[in-house]
């Protein structure tokens, strides 16, 4: 077994404990592999491993491994998630390319991801980002702004609002760091009453996952923990 196997193994064994002590069932966890920097041999392990979904933070390095692994056995089984910040002009990209896309937080981004959307590809799943610490270097919008946001996000035909996303600050004190995660469960289950096909709330990565279970996460964005130390060089 590779170290990625190992790790992987390690992940859904923390992802189902976490679940199952706050009585949830660990199916109701999806993880997703944060593979941003990783070459694809990297990826490919996960892959071996029974891994398939995956997020990536840089639009044109995603864009490069989803092409490389759409000429593998694998090209029909893997989920591609973009999880970074987006550009305008980066965004057609996303539209052609990725199965889901975590960061919305503008609703000019959202009609170019309705409008550049290929009409031979399903509709772009979306979560909305949610700035919940209210931190300046933090992309996604405040809780105030969401329901005029989620309306528009709605509307339009080549996008499925799938729910929510953030990134808390980084919070030592565990009982703080449950509380910010319940106020974006509380949200998301008030959001439910007006969009009932919301099904997703992607919060928790590899230090706070299992608050984040805790707290009612439905997705959690394990990178480390599984391919290790990231190199940006």
């Amino acid at each position: 077994m590779t170290t990625i196997q190992q790790n992987l193994a390690a992940v859904r064994q923390k992802i189902a404990v976490a679940a199952q002590q706050c009585d949830r069932s660990p199916e109701e966890v999806q993880l997703l592999a944060v593979s941003k920097t990783k070459p694809v041999a990297a990826i490919q392990e996960a892959i071996d491993a029974g891994q398939r979904q995956f997020g990536e933070n840089y639009v044109q390095e995603g864009v490069d491994k989803i092409a490389h692994f759409n000429t593998t056995p694998f090209a029909n089984q893997l989920e591609w998630h973009f999880i970074g910040p987006l550009q305008s002009n980066k965004s057609r990209l996303v539209a052609e390319h990725f199965h889901w896309m975590h960061t919305l937080d503008r609703e000019k981004i959202a009609h170019r991801l309705n409008e550049q959307r290929p009409a031979d590809m399903p509709p772009l799943n979306v979560l909305i980002q949610i700035n919940i610490s209210d931190e300046q270097s933090k992309s996604g919008i405040s809780l105030t702004e969401l329901p005029q946001l989620a309306q528009q996000i709605s509307q339009l035909p080549n996008l499925v609002f799938r729910g929510l996303m953030t990134i808390p600050a980084p919070e030592p004190d565990p009982a703080r760091q449950l509380a910010v995660f319940q106020q974006m469960t509380q949200a998301f289950n008030q959001l439910k009453s007006e969009h009932p096909q919301i099904d997703t709330l992607s919060m928790g990565m590899t230090d706070d996952m299992a608050n984040a279970i805790r707290a009612g996460s439905t997705m959690v964005r394990i990178g480390t923990a599984i391919f290790g130390a990231r190199d940006y060089a």
